[in-house]
């Protein structure tokens, strides 16, 4: 049995699959996708991944909103995952502020460069400071 913190790179992993896939006009089945990663269904997996399809262009806007200078095309894939899924975590789910930007930030640190790291960083915290707070 996995726990969070690697459920979180199955997400990864699925979200980064899915860029190519549809960047290449493969056609997949997000399922599968997921099957191919995980032996076990997951509803932490599968919840988080379908949450993150269907709000895809908000999640986008509001990165695009804190990465000076940057917009998320311009990140790698696997950044872009990464980003999506720390977003995500901080704005639509119950999951704790701090572990949702901690989490992204592991990931970044196993996947991405230092400076990327430190952007995603960046970005998580001004979206908890800026958007969180409000609510």
């Amino acid at each position: 049995m996995k726990n969070r913190s690697e459920l979180r790179e199955v997400i990864m992993k699925v979200l980064y699959q899915i860029e190519i896939f549809e960047g290449t006009n493969i056609e997949y089945h997000v399922e599968d996708l997921i099957k191919e990663q995980l032996e076990v269904e997951n509803e932490f997996v599968n919840d988080t991944i379908s949450g993150i399809i269907k709000n895809q262009n908000e999640i986008i806007d509001l990165d695009n909103k804190y990465l000076n200078e940057w917009t998320m095309d311009r990140l790698n894939k696997v950044d872009q995952a990464i980003l999506l899924l720390g977003t995500y975590e901080l704005m639509y789910t119950d999951t704790p502020s701090v572990v949702a930007i901690n989490e992204a930030i592991e990931l970044s640190k196993k996947y991405s460069e230092e400076a990327v790291t430190k952007m995603i960083n960046g970005v998580l915290d001004k979206i908890y400071h800026e958007e969180k707070k409000d609510e």
